[in-house]
């Protein structure tokens, strides 16, 4: 297999830094040219699985404007520009829940849609997770703050209490992960 060829790209829609959105003309290896091929980008975030004593999680229970519901999450949120993944991640546990964690075992990284691109996930489970601060996540959201074991929080995905791809991803990836 080859890769498509970006023969030009120009800028739609332009939000910084949360968003922007373009179209591309692009060549594919038989030689076929497609114009207007929509481009997406977004900010890389990270996304924490935390685990404290007795594989229990921590997950939120607040309101998501994109989801229309109240949903359950993890610990998430955007990187920084020139911040590594998992600074991000320890950053995004610290202030979202105030745990910090001894071992971080990271679950991979992820593009959110594979034909028009968006931002990177970078999933990590961060073992042995303990409270060492009050959360100061910062967000607009108000949150509470469950506990939970994760076969619970399993059951919480597989019944529809959460509704964010990078949540659901992420606790799967967990589970795989840990089962190995």
């Amino acid at each position: 297999m080859k890769p498509w060829r970006i023969l030009a790209r120009r800028v739609l829609l332009e939000r910084p830094p949360w968003l922007t959105v373009g179209e591309q003309d692009v060549e594919l290896p038989d030689g076929t040219v497609l114009n207007g091929f929509n481009w997406i980008a977004t900010r890389s975030f990270a996304i924490v699985v935390p685990l404290l004593d007795g594989d229990r999680t921590i997950l939120a229970r607040s309101f998501k404007l994109g989801v229309g519901a109240i949903s359950l999450s993890l610990p998430a949120g955007y990187l920084e520009p020139g911040e590594e993944p998992l600074a991000g991640a320890k950053r995004e546990l610290r202030e979202e829940t105030g745990h910090e964690a001894l071992e971080w075992v990271p679950l991979g990284r992820y593009v959110n849609d594979g034909n028009y691109g968006s931002g990177f996930m970078h999933a990590f489970i961060a073992k042995g997770a303990r409270k060492v601060q009050e959360p100061n996540s910062g967000d607009h959201e108000e949150q509470e703050l469950l506990t939970m074991p994760l076969a619970e929080a399993i059951a919480k995905l597989r019944s529809g209490e959460v509704a964010q791809l990078a949540t659901a991803a992420a606790l799967g990836l967990a589970e795989i992960a840990l089962r190995e």
